[in-house]
C-alpha cells in the first residue's frame, strides 16, 4: 500500500486529490495539511512514502518544506504540485529534494501514474514543465552562456537551443537517455544526438564533467 500524505493550502484541491486516491485499491491518504509546517509534523507522525506539495502555502512554502523533509525524514519523497505561473521555483525545489513537478490541471489517469512512479523514485518532469524551464533558462542566459575554463580556442560564447536547453534541464537532474527520451516524447537516438552536440559546445564527452558545469550555467 502506497501512502500518501496531501499538503495543498486550498481545502478544495486537498479534498478533491484525496477523493480521487481513496478510489485507488493501492494508495491511501494517511493525512492532509494546509500548510508546509503541518505536513512536516504529520510525515514525522504517518510516515507517508510520498507527500503531493503545493509550492505556494502559508507558514512555510512548499520549498522550505522539501528541504525540511529531505534532512529529517529522507525517505519520504516529495512531488511538487504546481501551476503555470509557477516555472521560477521549478529549480530551486529539485535543487531542495523534489522528485518531479505535477500540474494540478494533470488527468487523473495521468496524476495517479505519475505518483505510482514517482513513488518508485522516478523523477517526475512533464514536457509541458520541462519546456518551461527551458524558456525560463534561455532568457535569463540570453541564449548564451560563457564557455567553461577547459575550452581553448573557441567562441567567446555558447549558444544552445531550446531543445537543447529541454535536454540539458533533465540531464542535471540525473535523468538517463532513455528516461530524457521517454519525458520529452523522443527516440532515444535523438537523445544521444541532441547529447553529443551538447557536449561538443561545451567541450568536453564526459557527462559527469559537462552535467556539474551546465548545472551551475542553471543556477547562476
Amino acid at each position: 500500500m502506497l501512502k500518501i500524505l496531501i499538503a495543498d493550502d486550498q481545502s478544495l484541491m486537498r479534498d478533491g486529490l484525496q477523493t480521487i486516491l481513496q478510489l485507488e485499491d493501492d494508495i491511501e491518504v494517511v493525512a492532509t495539511a494546509g500548510d508546509g509546517e503541518e505536513a512536516c509534523r504529520l510525515v514525522a507522525e504517518y510516515d507517508p512514502d510520498l507527500v503531493l506539495m503545493d509550492i505556494r502555502m502559508p507558514v512555510m512554502n512548499g520549498i522550505e518544506a522539501v528541504k525540511k523533509l529531505r534532512t529529517e525524514f529522507p525517505r519520504t519523497k516529495a512531488l511538487m504540485l504546481t501551476t503555470f505561473d509557477e516555472d521560477d521555483y521549478i529549480v530551486e525545489a529539485l535543487a531542495a529534494g523534489a522528485v518531479g513537478f505535477l500540474l494540478k490541471d494533470i488527468p487523473t489517469e495521468k496524476l495517479l501514474q505519475a505518483i505510482r512512479d514517482a513513488a518508485r523514485g522516478d523523477i517526475m518532469l512533464p514536457a509541458a514543465i520541462a519546456a518551461k524551464l527551458a524558456a525560463r533558462l534561455a532568457s535569463s542566459t540570453p541564449g548564451r552562456v560563457p564557455p567553461p575554463p577547459n575550452v581553448r580556442g573557441r567562441a567567446s560564447d555558447l549558444k544552445f537551443t531550446n531543445r537543447e536547453m529541454s535536454i540539458i534541464a533533465l540531464m542535471v537532474e540525473g535523468r538517463t537517455n532513455r528516461e530524457i527520451a521517454q519525458l520529452l516524447f523522443m527516440s532515444e537516438g535523438t537523445v544521444k544526438n541532441y547529447i553529443s552536440a551538447i557536449y561538443d559546445k561545451v567541450g568536453t564527452n564526459d557527462r559527469t564533467q559537462a552535467v556539474i558545469w551546465l548545472k551551475d550555467m542553471i543556477v547562476t
